[in-house]
């Protein structure tokens, strides 16, 4: 009975129906084009022209050349059904509405935090800072603050016992942002709090991504939320229809607290994050915690948020804190959150990333989860590399994914020849997200070394010039690299011809994964 039971839950879970959904789809679109096969040679040449169409269409675009090569090939080689593919899942086809929403929502964040502006106070440290500086105001409309004490966490496990303690706190609103939410040893106690802060008439709400939690969540957890006082809105909710909305998740980690503290990094709000759960080995994350005039940008960029999918339009500048942390004026450094928005022209988390390796001097350390990178980041971290920087990525060595590893891998051997050296993180699944440059730059957020994360995903991280945080981040990546295998180019270069051919083939289609 229990395996019964079992196979039902599989068969009535929502990922099933979904699937079972799209493939009705797929099977209609098939059908309909045999049906029509009395037409067939009209219907070809019609699908041909609409590839062709297609592909200037593309190449017309400023997107990233990857990922318009890899369509191109595929409406190239299936010109019938590649074409019909493109105009369901390609690019970013949304409605005027939509695209009006979002426009509003990145006007509003601009227009909030155009005040806070202060780029120009980096020049201490050269044109480089500035320049990087102000390219996030202008562009990610983020400003740079001081007055900001920062703290890095090297592990999950070491962030939950100060998130905990910081919403336990909260006297007028916690905001919280997450991809994956999942019941558990840490979910949990955030409830509980969450629960009896909203009965205390805390302002209490959370923001979660709906593909994200398919297999974490209940449908209709949001409901579930709402019963106890909490508001809650769901990023994009999974509907069994083939559309471009699906590439478009909600990735951020924001925890915000009375805009005077925040938290984000790499970690999610599930047990494994914490290691409180084992899935793939020992789960090496990161996290960092601003208090002070920092954290307002990320209350902003949540509430920004909370328009977009509740539809309700905030006064935001009443959310703004009028006394700070002691601790933060104390601090030395220099703070800048920044968020990333696939919905609009300018690549900010690849800009950051790129600006980062292109300005280093001496080195460069990287943790990354995912390495599937375009022409841009390879080519420029090859030329570091060969310029004599020191330039160090470190990946998992237990995959969470294993066509993703295999992708990761296949990356591997143009770096080393370049003189790149890459770790792997032996005792499990490497999970943080940081840049560290030259004891001066560093960044911590949710952003992978990916295409989904650089291109198609909400993402949001903070930058770091001179702030005391920069050295624990190298701190910690050296601690990392005593704990990971050095990838040799002996080791990378496989000699098994179908698992090279494998990653050739991962390579190409790397952009639409």
């Amino acid at each position: 009975m229990s395996v019964l039971k079992k196979i039902m839950s599989v068969l009535l879970h929502r990922t099933a129906q979904g699937a079972f959904l799209l493939l009705l789809q797929v099977t209609l679109l098939v059908a309909a084009v045999v049906g029509f096969s009395d037409y067939f040679i009209y219907i070809y040449f019609l699908c041909m022209a609409l590839s062709v169409v297609e592909v200037l269409y593309i190449l017309s675009k400023p997107d990233d050349p990857g990922y318009k090569m890899t369509w191109i090939i595929l409406i190239l080689l299936a010109p019938v059904f590649g074409g019909l593919v493109y105009l369901v899942c390609g690019g970013n086809g949304l409605t005027r509405r939509v695209r009006r929403k979002m426009d509003g929502m990145s006007r509003h964040l601009r227009e909030t935090l155009e005040g806070d502006r202060k780029a120009e106070s980096l020049s201490v440290y050269g044109k480089d800072a500035v320049n990087q500086s102000r390219y996030l105001e202008e562009h990610g409309f983020c400003p740079l603050y001081t007055n900001t004490a920062t703290k890095y966490f090297p592990l999950g496990d070491d962030a939950l016992k100060p998130i905990l303690e910081e919403l336990e706190k909260a006297e007028k609103y916690i905001f919280l942002e997450y991809y994956i939410i999942a019941p558990g040893k840490f979910w949990n106690a955030i409830l509980e709090i969450l629960t009896e802060k909203a009965r205390e008439g805390v302002d209490v709400r959370v923001i979660y991504d709906d593909v994200g939690n398919l297999y974490t969540l209940p449908n209709h957890y949001d409901r579930a939320l709402e019963a106890r006082g909490i508001k809650c809105r769901v990023f994009n909710r999974f509907l069994p229809v083939l559309s471009v909305r699906l590439n478009n998740r909600d990735h951020r980690k924001i925890c915000v607290v009375d805009g005077h503290t925040a938290f984000t990094g790499g970690i999610n709000l599930a047990d494994e994050y914490i290691n409180g759960k084992e899935r793939f080995g020992h789960w090496k994350d990161s996290a960092i915690r601003l208090k002070g005039e920092a954290a307002w940008s990320m209350t902003v960029m949540f509430l920004t948020m909370w328009e977009y999918v509740s539809g309700d339009r905030e006064d935001i500048p009443t959310y703004r804190p009028r006394v700070l942390p002691s601790e933060a004026w104390e601090s030395k450094g220099w703070v800048q959150p920044y968020t990333d928005s696939p919905l609009v022209r300018e690549p900010v988390a690849e800009t950051v990333y790129l600006n980062l390796i292109n300005k280093a001097r001496e080195y460069i350390y990287i943790t990354t989860p995912y390495l599937i990178i375009n022409d841009s980041v390879n080519t420029a971290l090859r030329a570091a590399s060969q310029s004599g920087v020191d330039v160090r990525i470190f990946t998992p060595h237990i995959p969470d994914k294993k066509t993703v590893f295999e992708m990761t891998r296949a990356h591997y051997i143009p770096l080393l020849e370049a003189g790149v050296r890459i770790f792997e993180y032996t005792p499990g699944f490497l999970h943080g997200k940081t840049f560290v440059v030259d004891d001066l730059y560093a960044t911590v957020g949710s952003i992978n070394l990916d295409y989904r994360s650089m291109f198609l995903c909400f993402e949001n991280g903070v930058w770091l010039c001179g702030d005391p945080a920069v050295l624990d981040v190298k701190t910690d990546i050296l601690a990392t690299q005593s704990r990971s295998e050095e990838i040799t180019l002996e080791i990378a270069r496989d000699h098994n011809f179908f698992r090279l051919l494998f990653r050739a083939v991962l390579r190409l289609f790397a952009p639409l994964m």
